[in-house]
């Protein structure tokens, strides 16, 4: 996988309003079509999160939540709403970090990140959130099915979301969940151009495709999905270990646990 390659990223237009249940697969594919590109094996698919929660039935209404005694307890600390902090908690393995109106935590699929990646934005409704798909990893393996039954191309297809970064200012989109694609490019054992051995390198290939697709799309706009083609070096004809076997560090070597 050495040497110079070419990508291009294309924002999908004309995806309609998702409502739980919509095949997603089939919206892209149909978009895809639309815009006169196709799909093909070689490309990858980038989703935003949201519209997957969408279709999956994971948005809440606020009015509809009763907060706990911890729920209230902490957002009297944080200065946040108890009946999002409830949601928080029950989507969450643990709390690792409460502090400063700011609540980080082990999500139950394992990510770490603020309110358990819960976020109004892009929701219709006043009170209504959107949840984390309970397993992103599923999603886009339902949604590379999706696509391969509406034309027969078997993309790679990355869920992303908007996560912030220890030390660092800002938010990029990583990878959540994946299928057909090598999420991690190992390159340990592998020669630099200068012939020396790497020892560390390991290229987190999901996440930079989530990150450029992030680019090709506007938040406000309404493309949820986004098209790169050129990145057929790293997808794989299997769905292959996802997201978060490949890309969560686990706890034995993480430092700051």
């Amino acid at each position: 996988m050495s040497g110079a390659r070419r990508l291009e990223i294309v924002a999908l237009a004309g995806i309609p309003e998702v409502t739980e249940g919509a095949r997603l697969g089939e919206l892209i594919a149909a978009a895809a079509t639309a815009a006169g590109r196709g799909i093909s094996d070689g490309d990858a698919v980038v989703v935003s999160q949201k519209v997957v929660s969408k279709a999956e039935g994971r948005i809440r209404r606020l009015a509809e939540v009763r907060p706990g005694e911890r729920a209230r307890d902490l957002a009297a600390e944080l200065g946040k709403d108890p009946r999002l902090v409830e949601l928080v908690l029950g989507e969450s393995r643990r709390v690792v970090r409460a502090v400063g109106g700011v609540l980080i935590v082990e999500t139950r699929a394992g990510w770490i990140c603020a309110n358990a990646g819960i976020d109004a934005s892009n929701v219709p409704g006043a009170d209504a959130v959107a949840l984390l798909p309970v397993d992103a990893d599923a999603s886009a393996r339902r949604i590379r099915a999706e696509i391969e039954a509406s034309g027969g191309a078997r993309p790679a297809v990355v869920v992303a979301d908007s996560f912030g970064r220890p030390w660092r200012i800002g938010q990029t989109d990583v990878a959540i969940g994946c299928a057909g694609l090598l999420a991690l490019d190992d390159w340990r054992g592998r020669a630099d151009v200068q012939g020396r051995e790497l020892t560390a390198t390991a290229i987190a290939v999901a996440d930079g495709l989530a990150g450029a697709a992030d680019l090709a799309r506007d938040k406000g706009s309404a493309s949820p999905a986004v098209l790169i083609t050129g990145a057929e070096a790293w997808r794989v004809d299997e769905d292959g270990r996802g997201a978060g076997a490949a890309l969560q560090r686990p706890p034995d070597e993480d430092l700051f646990r």
